[in-house]
């Protein structure tokens, strides 16, 4: 039996990352998801499969193109492109096959045509090989239905652009091994992806919310103009139904896939006339709206949420996909402001029980909710919850924010603990990062900004913050940090609060405030020097000049208390480190503590950045107070008061609004 972790990089793998995957079908998202594999893995032999040479040409091309343009922007060094690009061949011989670990089709969405690529395929590699269709919409029984080895065969449905678009969703049906469907989860994690998996029904999760909602808005012609549809849904996304079809010359696919929902699944779903009729849609640019009538932006706007809530209830009564990942891939892959769950909470269980119930009286065969609407929200939406042993690991997902933190991660996080910490078949808590890159990258500037210039309610939004570090200090059952990549911020705060801390070998923490223009609120002015006094003068850099402290470097000085080579060395080190602070999980001592001299320093930060003097100048008197104090609870006091003071003073004005404006802040304008 295969054990199913909700976080994918905690499982064991049956195979190790393929060294040749072959990709079929050289036009749009086949060379996108090549050089996606490409720049994860450098080493990779890629081989390009198409029935036409120019096409080969012109997929070469864009891979150095791709190449050269990260370079130019400062994202991959020369050598990092020499290897994206190095190792891919292109070919129009079916044999050249014979070699790949993974043969990956992303050709036109035709069931026959797939069927016989399949069949050439099965032909020549071997049985072990996995092979999977990029498909939006064709179901994988479809698909595979005559391959002697279905059960390494599978559906990986990505999204454009493939090489940057985070999301993929993989498709698990009756005759795929489930070791496949794990493998697969974990592989794409590992190389940076966010796996979303779904059932095996016509267009699985996602294309079911984007195609219906298209189609929906195609039926929404006779109430309105593309134009005035695109406005009224630019509240929900980034850019609206018709100007995403025009950029992707779309219609077609809307026949296509609503014509297969409506073959398998019912009449209602028959796509709207116009799409057979129409290429390209007068419409408006995302950010310039029409003005539109209330009444014509009432129906619209509800017929919209209609449908969208309509097929997430299915999606969940049917257990098509999770709703954690619903929401996650309408908001990553979909381009949709907040997921569809995130919306109907907003809106309460009576309006939007009201849109959708005059949705299925309008829209008459399409789904309804089975159960009431508040029993669609009981999900965890930002952490995912494992067992090794009896030790809980709390996975931090917030991929498309290197898993900072947010009110309500920190709420989920809180959550977790309180439920289970006073279990006795739970000895302990691990604390991670989802993916390679981060642990956590600090804490979403929020409600922050409508408080700058308020020291009184700058001090309080500190200590709100604080609750979850709190709760950790009072605890008697442990919780470890395992530093899976960058920590930043209030990440490493997170971190020096839990009780032990091992990292990755190459993982690094900093505290970049100071470059904000602000210090830092929730207890790294005051934590680190009361556990760690001897590394006192680290922290001292790490405050005032944004310091960067390697694992290596923590470990050497006692921070850190275990080193790993990888994500599972890193768990197996945590799980460990829990087991040893059994009984022995004490707080953070009161009374005074010796720290290293804090001697003057010009205003400028590691990276060469001009600093705020002033700000320097706060946050040296909260060190140096903060360690006198007799008590642990009045040194954090006086840390959410020296944020406080910061958040008053020019400097941090400048430098929130340069980290909102992606600029550098220019703190040579304050005085």
């Amino acid at each position: 039996m295969v054990t199913r972790f909700a976080n994918p990089l905690l499982a064991t793998p049956q195979r190790p990352l393929p060294r040749t995957v072959a990709i079929i079908g050289a036009g749009t998202i086949g060379p996108d998801i090549g050089y996606y594999l490409k720049s994860a893995l450098p080493d990779l032999k890629l081989i390009l499969v198409d029935v036409a040479q120019a096409a080969l040409d012109r997929a070469l091309q864009r891979f150095a193109d791709y190449a050269a343009k990260a370079v130019a922007k400062g994202k991959m060094s020369e050598a990092e492109a020499a290897a994206a690009t190095a190792g891919v061949v292109g070919t129009l011989d079916y044999r050249d096959l014979a070699e790949a670990d993974w043969v990956l089709e992303a050709a036109t969405e035709n069931l026959a045509l797939k069927r016989r690529i399949f069949a050439d395929v099965e032909a020549v590699v071997r049985a072990d090989a996995l092979i999977t269709s990029n498909t939006s919409s064709l179901p994988a029984a479809q698909i595979f239905s005559d391959l002697k080895h279905p059960e390494r065969a599978t559906v990986t449905h990505f999204f454009a652009p493939a090489w940057r678009n985070p999301v993929v969703e993989v498709v698990r049906w009756g005759r795929t091994d489930p070791a496949v469907v794990e493998y697969l989860r974990w592989a794409f994690c590992t190389t940076g992806k966010v796996p979303l998996v779904t059932d095996d029904v016509a267009c699985f999760m996602l294309d079911r919310i984007f195609d219906n909602w298209c189609n929906e808005s195609g039926l929404l012609l006779d109430r309105a103009t593309a134009a005035e549809i695109d406005s009224v849904a630019g509240e929900f996304v980034h850019a609206g139904p018709f100007f995403v079809l025009n950029l992707a010359n779309g219609n077609p696919i809307i026949t296509e896939t609503n014509t297969l929902q409506a073959e398998l699944e019912g009449e209602h779903y028959q796509p709207a006339p116009v799409f057979r009729s129409v290429d390209r849609w007068l419409t408006v640019p995302p950010g310039k709206p029409v003005k539109v009538a209330d009444d014509t932006a009432v129906t619209v706007r509800e017929r919209l949420l209609g449908v969208l809530f309509s097929q997430t209830v299915d999606i969940l009564d049917r257990d098509i996909g999770e709703p954690a990942d619903l929401d996650f891939g309408c908001r990553q892959a979909l381009g949709f402001k907040k997921g569809p769950l995130e919306l109907m909470r907003d809106l309460g269980d009576t309006d939007a029980g009201r849109m959708l119930a005059r949705f299925c009286d309008e829209r008459r065969g399409m789904p309804g909710a089975r159960k009431p609407l508040g029993d669609y929200q009981g999900f965890l939406r930002h952490v995912l919850v494992d067992d090794i042993g009896d030790v809980k690991v709390i996975t931090l997902r917030r991929p498309e924010a290197l898993n900072a933190l947010h009110d309500e991660l920190t709420d989920e996080i809180l959550s977790v603990i309180r439920r289970f910490e006073q279990d006795p078949a739970v000895a302990g808590f691990v604390l991670v990062g989802y993916g390679n890159r981060a642990f956590c990258a600090g804490g979403d500037i929020g409600r922050f900004v409508n408080m700058l210039g308020d020291a009184p309610a700058s001090a309080q939004y500190a200590r709100d913050c604080s609750r979850l570090l709190v709760h950790l200090d009072r605890m008697k059952k442990p919780v470890v940090a395992a530093i899976n990549g960058m920590a930043l911020g209030g990440g490493f705060e997170l971190a020096m609060r839990c009780h032990g801390i091992v990292a990755l070998a190459n993982a690094w923490m900093q505290m970049p405030e100071i470059t904000l223009g602000i210090v830092h609120g929730i207890g790294a002015m005051v934590v680190p020097y009361r556990r760690w006094p001897q590394a006192s003068a680290e922290f001292h850099g790490m405050l005032r000049r944004a310091e960067r402290l390697k694992a290596t470097k923590a470990f050497e000085l006692g921070v850190v208390d275990g080193l790993a080579r990888d994500y599972p060395e890193l768990i197996q080190a945590a799980v460990a480190r829990v087991k040893a602070l059994d009984g022995k999980v004490g707080g953070i001592p009161d009374g005074a503590v010796q720290i290293a001299r804090l001697d003057p320093i010009a205003p400028v930060a590691a990276s060469g950045q001009p600093l705020s003097a002033e700000v320097i100048g706060i946050l040296e008197r909260a060190v140096e107070a903060a360690a006198a104090a007799p008590t642990f609870e009045d040194a954090l006091e006086i840390g959410y008061l020296a944020w406080g003071d910061s958040a008053c003073t020019a400097a941090a004005r400048e430098g929130i609004s340069a980290f909102q404006e992606k600029r550098k802040p220019d703190f040579t304008k304050t005085p």
